[in-house]
């Protein structure tokens, strides 16, 4: 991997840990009767705070070790904007000040540079169409542990997930239509990927075509 690529993605792990901690920071403003652990549980119930985790923890890791898996950046770069999508389509607020700021690099900043950087350095060869299943693992394994904490621990954190506002039928038919549009998503992925590797072999994307993240 190119020393650029390893520089960026080191840029998008540092962006992606500062919009956590400004939001970390924004939520103590408002309420400074919480701990910082009390606040980081409530943003622990997040989607977008649980998957820009992910990204700083997967961008660190290719800036330090200079190799990024086919399978891993494009399930990272899809969840990224599954974020954004899903923000921008269904939950924007009007904002101001810090917080506007904080939910701009949560919602816009960090998926659109985990995408471009996708665009620009990622391998790309080795994706294949059963990638798009495996990466709704992690929408999926978000969806019941919402379900979940919602029933037994704290709020639901969004309206789609929320039985008291939709119904358990109709939180179904919200995850069952969110799933299919992000399986589309997945694939337009892997098929933009083959696409734009066609005449640029990557070395990285020499390994065999096994679905399954690694």
């Amino acid at each position: 991997m190119t020393r650029l690529a390893r520089i960026t993605a080191a840029l998008i792990a540092a962006t992606a840990l500062l919009a956590v901690l400004l939001q970390l920071y924004v939520g103590l403003e408002r309420r400074p009767d919480r701990t910082a652990l009390e606040e980081m549980w409530r943003m622990a119930r997040y989607f977008t705070i649980l998957t820009t985790l992910l990204v700083v923890l997967r961008y660190t890791r290719v800036a330090a070790l200079g190799r990024a898996s086919a399978a891993w950046t494009g399930a990272i770069t899809l969840w990224a904007l599954i974020v954004g999508a899903v923000y921008h389509g269904l939950l924007a607020r009007d904002l101001t000040g810090l917080r506007m700021v904080a939910d701009q690099m949560l919602h816009s900043a960090v998926p659109l540079f985990v995408g471009l950087w996708w665009l620009a350095f990622a391998p790309k060869a080795a994706l294949r169409p059963a990638h798009a299943t495996w990466w709704l693992l992690w929408p999926a394994i978000y969806a019941a542990y919402a379900l979940w904490r919602g029933t037994f621990v704290d709020r639901y954190p969004y309206f789609f997930v929320d039985p008291t506002r939709q119904g358990w039928d109709g939180v179904a038919l919200w995850l069952l239509g969110l799933g299919v549009v992000f399986w589309v998503a997945g694939r337009g992925l892997v098929a933009l990927g083959g696409w734009l590797s066609r005449d640029r072999p990557h070395p990285d994307n020499a390994a065999p075509a096994d679905p399954r993240p690694r």
